[in-house]
């Protein structure tokens, strides 16, 4: 997460218009809003007309962040742990003693939903804005009226609240002058609004023209906002914004998908059509942030384009901005300006010129400072009043560190600062106090909710500090020179720290943490990680009781007999316990045991597929981290064996990343496996200095890795083409190298859009109960690895909101303690250290806003549909998945149709669809949660095994003959068919998937995932879910004329429960037993004939994870030109009395009667146009109509621009930190046996004589330094040693060359090694140079075209390059001419009588010089 906050990094400026751009003179515009609201609850609902009267101080009960407890009339003010602070029963507020009586020192009961999502329910209501706040106190009012003429418990004056409400603000009321507040506003403008002071225009302008799309958006009406505009801004007001969008209904305009909440045009300030997409800027109504963005996209050119939101309510503005959008956000907090924080001389926050509007004068505290209810931003625990450590911050306070990006008072406070101006971000520091500009509020500060006033004055300085980049640098630059110079000449161990720059090593551990942070997870572990730090305890706990069944066993055979990945994985939880428990001196010994009987073997790999380095890569990463982990407890010796048992295994994984699938086959889960194994090994070996080996491993990790990173972004849902199973082992590894490269290159990717994508891909395939997951492809029951860990990595460094930890939560407290679904012993343990190191204990858990309700969701890269994830395991809690996409899933199957970048793609051979299944238009239902129709999971990838159809008779080479299966289908194979005939094309489309009221319909079209020859027009699934326990399901097979094709039969599967038979009325079925009840399937065609099914199971052939599947096979004979099979799935609360079909060419009639319901289906397969609905339901007497104007609409991701820049940009990352740590390493040498040792490691692969040249030449000049620091100590002087490492030779030149040749060597190698056709798949691995860019005047990066194709052709072959030959053979040349020259300078001319010769010859000297410069200049970049 960035620091700082500034508008100039940002593309898109949106704004509120209440309270934020237009600005009301509070008391009289309160005034009016309760008089409005009064005057309609007295004339109009017959309240006490005594409310008619204000009496001057009562305003003082207005206070934002008060909540209403609407049928108790009672408001409270909430700390931020849910405490209630402060409260009142009307407007009389209530003692201490009345406070614990009523409510206690405990969580408020509503807490966790209003907090989790800022919301308003049934039972309370937030009050967080000056528009809502003179409300608040007529509620008190008339609770106080009640309770003195009836004296009522419970209270019901909320619908007439709603009402007055209603009446005052609705659409039509500014056209009606209806109500008293609009008539009001529109005659006397000048008593209530306040003009927008002309900083503020000037502002408005200087974004404009700095490239800043502007937008406006509120929830006024588009006449009301015309008022305002043309009074604050003038009656050119719309040319300020490129968008306006009025009547938004904030929040859900954030929160509602585009069907929820389209757009619609206006007309005469009338709400016109709705649109199916934003195309243009303008001025709209209504709306939605998802649309909006595209169109951002569009205009900005970019595919991510940073946008902010500045706001005054958190309920409409912030929140929603910041949690579904991931907007930026600005905070407008009045109350800010309630005092002035003078800031000491000291933290003077900016030079004069750069200082805002309110850094220097005090201000007017604003009306609304209440006495009743104190300070908006912290509180005292009721009872303990007198006591000065129980200062709490409020839930109010707590929510703008929380989801706010910065808070201000208004925007004048900021117009008069430069664009660039750096704002401390609230999560910059840890007191919640960074944000606020342009200072704290005093609470916050001394005596405020610290509970040591000086800390956070401190704490404030702190952040004001970072604020000051231009007066006093120059002094604090010296203070700091003065202190690094002082230490550095103070240590008398130099050779037992390496200081690196980025990361700062202090030996080991290095990897995820440093030394020094290990006294605060010890102290996490028992505190804030404490869950996390049981399962720890567990797990260690088990292995040690049972060393046996989880230490490697000694014996090389035994150790590669099966896959191994167990040891590798289990080897980081116990290492990470042994940090965090030194004391149990058990632990470290087993771990250390472990180690070695690993370090004992000669191999790795497992030896029945000696080909697969991913076991080895399970063992290489765990061994790695345990080394790092435990390296202050391994013996002098064990640190060198167990270093050269890490480098011979990265080593082997440095050859075979150029010849096996994983270097070149992005996205799959074996690739970040690999590489993240690879780059753990990598680091390990760099912080011992061995920096040739790691260079050049590390080179090769990112050259892989980079681009799959790239290609995530044509990934637009967040989905894994594997499945969640598989995604899980991906992600496992995927964010570890996120995190690894972040902590010691800095490559920055949390902000990469499939990131904020993917835990929909987690959330929504939950199964009710937090138990399973949707099976597609290769899966077990949930998922391999994870997924808390990688929840809480979602949650610390993308989404910040809570969610990711909640989903941990959950099924973490549900996870399957024995039978299906539990995890596998190799698996469970094995991402514990990294969710114990990610887990950021501040974000509250809290569900996602619509947790509770079932909702459809679209994954459009994955062609999966679902519903009802992530719900309780209850009646009437279903689940429903539908599987209909593109092979590989679209971005894949784009790029290798498209051609999509063809620098790096060469087809299929570029990427593994091996563990799909052929599954085009299968599904699952899981009524109450209970799995009826399930995928089969791990097993042979034939058709039959799917929930799809099969054909015959069959027109080619198949599996089941006579039965024809999807062209994906591999007789002979475990994976699944991809390259090779037709199966690259295969290709299913979900055409249709919508929810109306409570009715789910979906349709796909899966005719491409079938040979052509079978003559299939269409092949079309639709599932109807008429109720939460009943599913309909109708398939329609459109025959081609000429089509040989006779029968088509179904399959419909259980993994875990065998199905039986049943028929009713010659209607056949098949159910399921469970303990719930009994689940029922029946069907039959639409001429009304049932056939009898086949009720079979299969078994798995060996090597499956699983042993089989369990299915109903039903088979439909085929008349032209159209068929339909009609299913019904039935959960047991649904009695169904009456099923029945009837069927013509245009349309479809199902007809359903249960015990309570009667429905009634008419389906329009036939998408010819002249139906503008798909279909329609009538459930009891209530229509559903499913319109074709829903239909899903694909749109081509446009390829990344510059790809190819952006994995170079990403390498040049790397270079340095190891050219500074090469640095650091030989600065820090003391004597010849030790500075010898280091640099013939550093310099290991040179010319010998060279590096002899370079290790007496570094050696002098370390000589040379201690000498200097002996004298700088005797005179106490700063010492100028640091400038040693500007003076060391650049080795790292040398290293570069030999990476090259092993570069060469290796591809050399893996090109034997290949099949010819496989050729042109490895080159693209090998051709990443270090160029340095440099900057056009557009700003856009750039290099030389000759240094590129140079550099390729270079690492395409094993000679020398004919252009470094050249340039090799010129130079020389050109130094005997020189020498020539100047000898002839020297010898003749210096005797020449006239000087004009001489000059000549002194003009030519320097040419040549200049061109012995570039000649150098060439063959040093080219390598020559």
């Amino acid at each position: 997460m960035q620091q700082h906050f500034s508008l100039a990094d940002c593309d898109v400026v949106g704004f509120d218009l209440d309270h934020t751009l237009c600005r009301y003179y509070l008391p009289q515009s309160a005034r009016l809003i309760y008089d409005s609201f009064a005057h309609y609850l007295v004339t109009e609902k017959g309240y006490d007309e005594d409310l008619l009267t204000l009496a001057p101080d009562s305003l003082d009960f207005c206070c934002k962040g008060l909540v209403l407890e609407i049928e108790e009339g009672s408001f409270v003010k909430l700390a931020e742990d849910g405490t209630v602070l402060r409260a009142s029963h009307g407007t009389k507020s209530l003692t201490s003693e009345e406070i614990l009586e009523t409510y206690g020192r405990r969580e408020w009961k509503h807490f966790n939903t209003v907090s989790g999502m800022v919301s308003r329910s049934a039972k309370y209501y937030l009050y967080d804005n000056y528009f809502d706040l003179p409300g608040a106190l007529l509620c008190a009012r008339v609770v106080d009226s009640l309770d003195q003429h009836d004296g009522q418990k419970k209270y019901d004056f909320w619908k007439d609240m709603v009402a007055a409400i209603q009446h005052n603000y609705k659409i039509t009321a500014f056209k009606e002058d209806c109500g008293m507040y609009f008539p009001e506003v529109k005659s006397h403008p000048d008593k209530y609004l306040q003009r927008c002071p002309e900083s503020v225009k000037k502002w408005l302008k200087q974004l404009k023209s700095a490239g800043k799309i502007l937008l406006l958006i509120t929830s006024s009406h588009s006449d009301y906002c015309r008022l305002l505009c043309e009074y604050i801004l003038g009656s050119d007001f719309e040319e300020y914004f490129d968008i306006m969008i009025t009547n938004a209904l904030k929040p859900g305009f954030f929160s509602h998908t585009p069907n929820q909440r389209p757009f619609r045009t206006l007309e005469n300030d009338e709400e016109q059509e709705a649109l199916l997409s934003l195309d243009k800027p303008g001025w709209y109504s209504q709306g939605n942030a998802i649309q909006l963005y595209e169109l951002l996209k569009k205009m900005t050119g970019k595919l991510d384009p940073k946008v902010v939101y500045f706001g005054d309510s958190m309920h409409s503005d912030i929140f929603p901005a910041h949690h579904y959008s991931n907007w930026e956000t600005v905070f407008i907090l009045e109350e800010l300006l309630e005092d002035k924080v003078t800031l000491p001389a000291e933290t003077e926050s900016e030079p004069l010129e750069k200082k805002g509007k309110y850094e220097g004068d005090q201000l007017t505290a604003p009306y609304f400072v209440s006495k009743q209810w104190g300070s908006f931003f912290v509180d005292r625990l009721p009872g303990l009043e007198n006591a000065e450590e129980t200062l709490v911050r409020t839930w109010s306070c707590r929510c703008i560190s929380t989801y706010s990006t910065i808070a201000i008072p208004s925007l004048e406070a900021i117009a008069d600062l430069p664009l660039d101006y750096r704002f401390p971000r609230f999560s910059s520091n840890s007191s919640g106090t960074a944000g606020y500009y342009p200072s704290p509020p005093r609470e916050l500060l001394p005596n405020g909710y610290f509970k040591d006033g000086s800390a956070a004055l401190e704490t404030w300085r702190s952040d004001a500090t970072m604020r000051t980049h231009t007066r006093g640098a120059p002094s604090v630059f010296f203070i700091h020179a003065v202190c690094f110079a002082f230490t550095y000449g103070a240590r008398e161990d130099p050779d037992a720290m390496v200081p690196f720059v980025n990361a700062n090593y202090d030996s080991y551990p290095m990897l995820y943490f440093s030394k020094g942070d290990v006294e605060v997870l010890r102290l996490q572990a028992a505190t804030t990680h404490q869950h996390i730090a049981a399962r720890l305890t567990e797990a260690v706990q088990t292995m040690l009781s049972n060393p046996l069944e989880y230490l490697p066993p000694w014996e090389p055979k035994e150790f590669s007999a099966r896959w191994n990945e167990i040891y590798g994985n289990n080897l980081g939880a116990l290492a990470m316990f042994c940090v965090l428990y030194p004391e149990n001196i058990e632990a470290i010994n087993m771990a250390k045991d472990y180690m070695e009987r690993m370090a004992a073997q000669p191999s790795w790999l497992v030896k029945d597929a000696p080909w697969d380095e991913v076991p080895l890569a399970h063992s290489l990463v765990g061994f790695a981290t345990a080394y790092d982990f435990l390296y202050s407890y391994l013996s002098k010796i064990q640190q060198e064996r167990f270093l050269e048992v890490i480098a011979n295994a990265s080593g082997y994984m440095y050859e075979t990343s150029y010849r096996r699938g994983w270097g070149f086959q992005y996205l799959h889960n074996h690739q970040p496996t690999n590489c993240v194994a690879l780059l753990a090994g990598s680091l390990v070996l760099m912080n011992q200095g061995y920096l040739q080996e790691a260079y050049l491993w590390t080179k090769q990790v990112l050259a892989i890795m980079e681009k799959s990173v790239v290609l995530l972004q044509e990934v637009t849902d967040g989905s894994l083409y594997e499945g969640v199973a598989y995604g899980s082992y991906t992600t496992r590894s995927l964010f570890q190298y996120m995190f690894l490269v972040q902590r010691h290159f800095d490559i920055n990717h949390f902000s990469h859009p499939w990131l904020k994508q993917h835990f929909a891909f987690m959330y929504r395939t939950v199964l009710p109960g937090f138990q399973r997951t949707v099976a597609i492809a290769d899966s077990n029951y949930n998922w391999f690895y994870g997924p808390e860990s990688q929840l809480v990595f979602l949650d610390k460094f993308v989404m910040r909101n809570g969610s990711g930890n909640w989903l941990a939560e959950q099924i973490r407290r549900n996870r399957v303690v024995e039978g299906p679904g539990t995890p596998s012993k190799g698996q469970r343990w094995c991402t514990l250290h990294t969710e114990f190191l990610w887990y950021d204990a501040s974000l509250r858990s809290v569900p996602p806003p619509d947790y509770g309700v079932p909702k459809l969701h679209y994954f459009e890269d994955w062609g999966v549909v679902t519903y009802g994830s992530a719900l309780p395991a209850e009646i009437n809690r279903p689940f429903l998945s539908f599987k209909s996409g593109k092979l590989g899933g679209r971005a894949i199957y784009d790029i290798v149709h498209k051609n999509k970048y063809k620098d790096w793609i060469k087809g299929w051979r570029n990427f593994n669809a091996g563990h799909e299944h052929p599954d085009q238009n299968s599904f699952t239902f899981a009524p109450n949660g209970v799995p009826f129709i399930t995928e089969a999971l791990y097993g042979p990838k034939y058709t039959f095994l799917n929930n799809v159809l099969m054909f015959s008779p069959a027109v080619s080479k198949s599996c089941f003959s006579p039965w024809e299966g999807q062209i994906t289908e591999d007789c002979s194979s475990k994976w699944l068919k991809y390259k090779h005939d037709l199966a690259g094309d295969c290709q299913g489309r979900v055409v249709a998937a919508m929810e109306r009221s409570g009715v789910v319909f979906i349709r796909g079209e899966g005719v491409g995932a079938y040979n052509p020859k079978l003559k299939l027009r269409k092949l079309q699934r639709n599932l109807i879910l008429l109720h939460p326990q009943l599913l309909l399901l109708v398939d329609q097979i459109h025959l081609e004329n000429d089509s040989p094709l006779e029968a088509a039969t179904s399959f419909f599967h259980n993994v875990d429960v065998p199905f039986e038979e049943t028929v009713i009325d010659d209607v056949h079925g098949a159910f399921i037993r469970h303990r719930d009840g009994v689940y029922k399937m029946y069907w039959m065609d639409d001429t009304g004939h049932s056939e009898k099914a086949t009720i079979a199971s299969r078994m798995y052939p060996r090597g499956y994870p699983y042993n089989g599947t369990n299915y109903v096979n039903v088979t439909t004979f085929l008349r032209h030109p159209i068929t339909r099979a009609i299913y019904l799935f039935i959960g047991p609360s649904v009695d169904v009395q009456s099923f029945t079909v009837r069927g013509d060419s245009p349309q479809l009639d199902v007809f359903v009667t249960t015990g309570e319901h009667a429905y009634a289906v008419y389906l329009w397969p036939v998408e010819d146009g002249s139906r503008s609905a798909f279909a329609q339901v009538i459930a009891d007497r209530q229509k559903i109509v499913f319109d074709r104007a829903s239909a899903i609409r694909s749109s081509a991701v446009p390829e990344v621009k510059d790809y190819v820049r952006i994995v170079e940009r990403n390498l040049q990352h790397f270079k340095p930190v190891f050219q500074q740590l090469e640095k650091q390493i030989l600065s820090r040498v003391r004597n010849t046996a030790s500075f010898r040792k280091t640099a013939e490691r550093l310099l290991r692969f040179s010319d010998k004589r060279q590096t002899e040249e370079a290790i007496d030449r570094i050696f002098a000049i370390s000589q040379r330094q201690q000498q200097q620091h002996g004298k700088a100590k005797k005179n106490r002087k700063v010492a100028k040693g640091y400038k040693f490492v500007d003076a060391v030779p650049d080795i790292f030149a040398q290293i570069e060359v030999n990476e090259r040749r092993v570069r060469q060597k290796a591809q050399t190698q893996a090109q034997k090694e290949l099949p010819v056709d496989e050729d042109e798949e490895m080159k693209d691995l090998l051709d990443f140079a270090d160029v340095t860019y440099v900057k056009h005047k557009t700003g856009v990066s750039i290099k030389g075209r000759s240094g590129l194709a140079q550099m390729g052709t270079t690492a395409r072959s094993s000679a020398p390059s004919i252009s470094a030959s050249y340039t090799r053979l010129f130079l020389i040349l050109n130094i005997a001419i020189f020498f020539v020259m100047l000898a002839m300078q020297l010898t003749y001319f210096q005797k020449a009588k006239r000087l004009h010769g001489q000059r000549c010859l002194y003009a030519i000297l320097l040419v040549d010089s200049c061109i012995l410069l570039w000649l150098y200049s060439s063959c040093s970049q080219s390598q020559c």
